[in-house]
């Protein structure tokens, strides 16, 4: 304990997040760089001035179809080429998916959404493709939340101009969330767990950053 404000995590799993596979692969800069920031697990000691946990709460991250059906989305389209993850964002709530990329993917949006593009585009990739994709897909007056780490992304201001579409960027506001959503799972409306399709311990970690970016698995836990 460092701070009155810090609390001591005691962790039983961490996953591989999608962003891990950029150091992976080389993209960047990994001298002595810890790896890894999502986690799972409970609270074992709080500093004085913690007002807002106790000791034995838990700590769980979530994804992004659950939260669009639960805002009350009619209509979510899910963009994948994989089997796996469309059976997985079909479960989650995803009525439409659409296997192209590029122009090609942004044709089968606007087709399946009478011409216009979608009201609202979640970005979670993070690279030159998947930005313009979300950009071009998304209708007049809609919103984009990307919320993949941009890696070389650069954007043509008179193209984002003229389509006029909102572009939000940042981390989510996990604590504004947090805890309508925790309660969710406590009571068994949604279940984010489904994405993880391989779970190993951490000292196999590196097998799960390889079937990852191999696409072998969506999502890797890794137990403690």
């Amino acid at each position: 304990m460092v701070e009155p404000t810090d609390a001591i995590i005691r962790l039983a799993a961490s996953c591989i997040c999608g962003s891990d596979l950029w150091p992976y692969r080389g993209d960047d800069d990994v001298d002595h760089t810890p790896m890894g920031h999502e986690y799972v697990g409970a609270v074992t000691e709080i500093g004085d001035e913690v007002k807002t946990l106790r000791v034995g709460d838990f700590v769980v991250g979530l994804l992004g179809i659950l939260a669009a059906r639960q805002l009350g989305a009619e209509r979510i389209i899910a963009m994948s080429r994989h089997a796996d993850r469309q059976a997985i964002a079909r479960e989650f709530g995803a009525t439409d998916i659409v296997e192209e990329r590029g122009d090609a993917g942004v044709a089968r949006i606007k087709e399946r959404t009478g011409g216009y593009g979608a009201h609202s585009v979640i970005e979670a990739v993070g690279t030159q493709e998947s930005m313009m994709q979300a950009i071009r897909a998304t209708r007049p007056g809609g919103h984009i939340g990307y919320v993949g780490v941009s890696h070389d992304v650069s954007l043509d201001g008179l193209e984002l101009f003229f389509s006029g579409v909102h572009l939000h960027g940042g981390p989510a506001p996990v604590r504004r969330f947090l805890p309508e959503l925790i309660q969710l799972i406590w009571d068994r409306r949604i279940d984010p767990g489904k994405v993880f399709d391989l779970t190993l311990p951490l000292e196999d970690a590196v097998e799960g950053y390889r079937a990852m970016d191999e696409r072998r698995a969506t999502k890797v836990l890794l137990t403690v």
